[in-house]
């Protein structure tokens, strides 16, 4: 039976709670009372779920013991944590790969053990200095892969099957971050290193607002909608008003709750049904009260973007349901 606006898995993500304390001590080291506090904000907020993003918990980095722990306190607050979404940690990052794909493996292995159903990755690296300097980091341009490189596209593609067939063993789906300026930044790079890699359980996570709120042209919303939905197995969800002035050269971004931005999420909904997807979402929003507006996020879907009837006749995704879609067009740039 396909998901409805009532029982959509929503999860909500923790870019808002930093990952040490006053005294510097990191939230893995923290008494399983503090990952409470977190987890209770966010169920008080609405939730029934949340994305254990790793630029908070590492859960990749917990021991067995600690593990179990977290999962008794997510339980004990009553809150799922069906996903963690690990971020800036690139299986192609030079001088750092074998570390990261070590660090991947582990959070797959984590995932297993607090019974979470997917794994997010991407192939963006750690923000830059002058990128930290911004009061918003997109508005200068950070790390990129390097444009027409074989060897490095084909190991991008060797190490994120490796860790699918991971994840495919314990039972757990793996999703890719699309992200600008990485083999990830645009629908048809996705789309290809999807259809490299070549397995069922791994798909794309189209986060979009990724790639609309650059200060420089994009790529149009409907036409990655289209491309990479029929892909997709997870979703973060973010919006942005954009301005763009072409005559000067002038592009402008800023966060915005998801009923407000560029993307109407109304219209991408309906082609993601119609491609069969059944993912889980996750809302996300940058600055401010980070923690209100995704759950703003969240009533928006349920009331006017989700389906209220199950009676919708889906498609046949090829990362739902295993079949495979015509081959990704050939890439200049790879």
């Amino acid at each position: 039976m396909a998901y409805t606006a009532d029982n959509w898995p929503i999860t909500a993500a923790l870019l808002q709670f930093p990952a040490t304390d006053a005294r510097g001590v990191h939230v893995n080291d923290a008494e399983a009372s503090v990952w409470a506090g977190v987890l209770s904000e966010v169920k008080e907020a609405g939730f029934a779920n949340a994305d254990l993003t790793d630029s908070w918990v590492r859960p990749g980095d917990l021991s067995q013991g600690r593990l179990a722990e977290f999962k008794e306190a997510a339980d004990a607050v009553g809150i799922g944590v069906p996903v963690i979404s690990a971020i800036r940690r690139s299986v192609i990052e030079e001088g750092r790969w074998e570390e990261n794909l070590a660090y991947s493996h582990r959070t797959i292995d984590a995932a297993a053990a607090l019974g979470c159903e997917v794994v997010s990755f991407g192939l963006h690296q750690a923000i830059t200095a002058e990128q930290q300097k911004q009061l918003w980091f997109w508005t200068v341009e950070g790390y990129k892969d390097p444009e027409g490189n074989r060897e490095a596209w084909n190991n991008a593609v060797t190490r994120l099957r490796e860790l699918g067939r991971h994840a495919a063993e314990v039972g757990v789906l793996l999703s890719l971050e699309m992200y600008e300026d990485t083999y990830l930044g645009t629908a048809d790079s996705s789309v290809k290193m999807v259809q490299d890699i070549g397995l069922a359980n791994v798909g794309l996570n189209p986060d979009l607002g990724n790639l609309i709120r650059l200060h420089r042209p994009i790529e149009d919303w409907r036409e990655m909608v289209a491309k990479t939905l029929p892909y997709s197995n997870y979703w973060h969800m973010k919006n942005y008003i954009r301005d763009e002035d072409t005559a000067r050269d002038m592009y402008v971004a800023m966060p915005a709750p998801m009923e407000s931005g560029l993307i109407n999420y109304r219209e991408a909904f309906k082609v993601a049904l119609s491609a069969g997807f059944q993912g889980i979402l996750c809302t996300e929003h940058y600055g401010g009260d980070g923690l209100s507006v995704t759950a703003s996020n969240q009533d928006y879907l349920r009331r006017h973007v989700l389906p209220k009837t199950d009676g919708y006749a889906l498609g046949q995704s090829r990362v739902a349901q295993g079949r495979q879609l015509p081959a990704a067009p050939e890439l200049s740039s790879v």
